[in-house]
Order: structure tokens, then sequence, then C-alpha cells
């Protein structure tokens, strides 16, 4: 089994410093990897950023992130991403990385997303252009997600996951106000990880939402926003499929 552990919306800050690193020291005993889901700052600056550095410097696994909308407040998120990447860790945007573990490969393709909506209530690339780049955007990060998904399959991962901040699929937003799902994430994200395949997909984002949902492809998703799952990380576990060119659904716990 891959151990992955995940979370998002750790809202980091000065005043905040060190709340995590005792729970964050255990991951070597639970986990192979660390996905970050996002709006790992409160307001995006450097000195936020560095807080999170602090956090997970010399974990002993590796940390995988992608950042979220908090983390772009300030227009400073290239900043934000050097101060992580200094601490070791992987920030993706339409990018992917692959993680050994034992034997296995594990491919993460992340990008933060973007909202829209969902199927039978999103928003479409018409009318005034401040409203078609909404839409450009939330497309564009889609299409960075697919194609580093398919990189990943041509790589001979065994194990893929997609990475966003933003939701795919509406499900796991469930708890949250209906009149804000268009904010919280996109059905072109899902569109997406049906189409390359993945094997889980995780996000943050929704504080007020569900952690369990599946895209209509069948993909398992799951939402690890602090404030949902209740703790300082979730694990979940993937088997390794044997190397004999048959696939093997991913179970999630």
């Amino acid at each position: 089994m891959i151990r992955i552990a995940a979370v998002g919306d750790i809202h980091l800050s000065p005043e905040t410093r060190g709340v995590l690193r005792p729970a964050f020291d255990t991951l070597p005993a639970c986990a192979d990897l660390l996905l970050l889901a996002g709006d790992l700052t409160r307001h995006g600056t450097p000195e936020e950023a560095r807080v999170v550095a602090d956090e997970i410097r010399g974990l002993g696994v590796p940390v995988v992130a992608v950042l979220g909308n908090h983390d772009h407040h300030d227009d400073r998120q290239d900043e934000v991403t050097a101060v992580l990447r200094e601490a070791g860790a992987e920030v993706l945007e339409g990018e992917s990385t692959v993680v050994r573990v034992g034997d296995a490969r594990v491919g993460v393709a992340g990008t933060k997303g973007f909202g829209g909506g969902f199927v039978g209530a999103s928003a479409g690339e018409f009318g005034e252009p401040v409203m078609k780049e909404f839409v450009r955007v939330s497309r564009r990060c889609a299409d960075g997600l697919r194609a580093s998904l398919e990189k990943l399959a041509q790589e001979d991962c065994d194990v893929r996951i997609a990475l966003t901040h933003y939701s795919p699929v509406p499900e796991t937003l469930a708890g949250e106000p209906l009149e804000i799902y268009p904010f919280l994430g996109s059905y072109l994200l899902a569109e997406a990880i049906d189409t390359a395949g993945a094997d889980l997909a995780v996000h943050g984002h929704a504080h007020a939402g569900t952690e369990h949902g599946m895209t209509t492809g069948g993909v398992k998703v799951r939402n690890v926003a602090q404030p949902v799952i209740g703790r300082a990380f979730h694990v979940y576990h993937l088997p390794v499929p044997e190397r004999v060119g048959a696939a093997t659904e991913a179970t999630t716990t």
C-alpha cells in the first residue's frame, strides 16, 4: 500500500508558528508522502510562507503542494512558491512530479484550479471579456492538469494522484451554501481527471464541505480541508497494482 497523507487550508501565519510540526513529525511512521492542497497561508505573504516552510522542512517524507486562493491574495505567489521550494517542497501548477516509494512510482499532477461551477449550473465563455477570461482561467488550469496526468501515464507510474485546491465535483461541497458552489470548483477539473485517468483526486478550499466524493468516471475525490478532516492530516491508502498491464482500482480509507 502507498500511504498518502494530505491536508489543505492550514492558513498558517506567525501567530500559529509550530502548531502543526509535532503532528508532522509523526509522518515517517504513518505515511510515504505529504500532499498540501493549497491555502497554506492566510494572506499569501512571504513571511507567512516561511512559517509553512519551517513546518515542512526536513520531515523525512516528500512534500508536494499546490497553492490556493489565499496564497495568491498578496500577489506574491512566486515568492511564496520559492520559499516553499527552498524548504524542499515540490510546488506544482500545471506540472507533475514522481515520488519513489520503495519500488513503486507515485505520480502527482497539480494545479490550483479555479471556479466556474458544475454541470447544469456553470459559467459559460460568453459575454463580457472579464467573464470569458474567468472561464478561460478555469479551462487553462484543467488543461494543465489533464496534460500532467497524461504525462505521468507515459512515465509508467504505478499510482497517479490529482492534487488541486478547488474542487472537481459538487459532492465534496455538500454543507456549503449552494450559491457559492461556482466559486468553490469547476466540472472542468473532473473532466480532465476522467479523461487522463487517476487513482485519487485530493482538494481543499471548501471548509464546510464533505470529505468523500467521486467523479462521473469513478475516480475517488477527497476534500482534505483541515476544517473538514478535523486533524493535522488524513492518511489514504492506495494499493500498488501488479505490473501485468491490468489496472487496479484504488481504494481509500
